[in-house]
C-alpha cells in the first residue's frame, strides 16, 4: 500500500488508522531518512492507543516504553547504535511487548523480531510519501483491515 501524506496530520491520520486497525501482537519497522516522519507517526500511533503524557523522541535512550491495551508498546529508535550487540544491555524481551515500533531497524540486525509491517517514509515533494508492506501474515491481514478504515481518506490518498 502507498500513500501520499501530504503534511504531518495526514501522518497523524496514518499512524491513527493502524492504531484502529492494528492487531494484537505485531512488530513494525519504520524506515526513511532524518525528517522523513518516523516518530511522527509513531507518536501518532501511540496516542491512538490511548497514551497520555509526554511521548518522548527515543533518540537518546534508545528505548521507551508505554502502557497500552494487552501490555506494553515499545518504541525503539536504533539510529545511535554502533552494533546491534548493543541491544543485549536494553533488556528487551520479545514476549514482553504487545507493540514494537522500531526506527532504523536495519541497525538492530537479527538481534530484532522479524517485522511484520514495513513502513518506508520519504520526503516527497513538500509532503511525505508512505510505503507500507506487509512481511508477514499477520502484516499482510494488517494491511487489508488498513485498506477498508473508513476514516483513512484525503488527505492521507491511498494508491496502488
Amino acid at each position: 500500500m502507498h500513500a501520499f501524506l501530504p503534511d504531518s496530520d495526514a501522518t497523524e491520520a496514518l499512524g491513527q488508522a493502524l492504531a484502529r486497525t492494528r492487531p494484537a501482537f505485531a512488530v513494525v519497522h519504520l524506515q526513511g531518512d532524518l525528517g522523513a516522519g518516523k516518530s511522527t507517526l509513531a507518536r501518532a500511533l501511540l496516542r491512538a492507543l490511548g497514551v497520555s503524557g509526554a511521548i518522548r523522541s527515543p533518540t537518546y535512550t534508545l528505548v521507551e516504553r508505554y502502557p497500552v491495551e494487552g501490555g506494553e508498546a515499545w518504541h525503539l529508535d536504533l539510529y545511535r547504535i554502533g552494533d546491534a550487540g548493543e541491544l543485549e544491555f536494553l533488556g528487551l524481551d520479545e514476549g514482553a511487548a504487545v507493540l514494537w515500533l522500531v526506527e532504523w531497524p536495519e541497525r538492530g540486525g537479527t538481534s530484532l523480531p522479524a517485522a511484520d509491517l514495513h513502513v518506508a517514509l520519504d520526503v516527497d515533494g513538500e509532503g511525505r510519501s508512505a510505503r507500507l508492506t506487509g512481511l508477514s501474515a499477520g502484516g499482510s491481514d494488517w494491511l487489508a483491515r488498513l485498506a477498508l478504515d473508513t476514516e483513512l481518506r484525503a488527505p492521507a490518498r491511498q494508491t496502488g
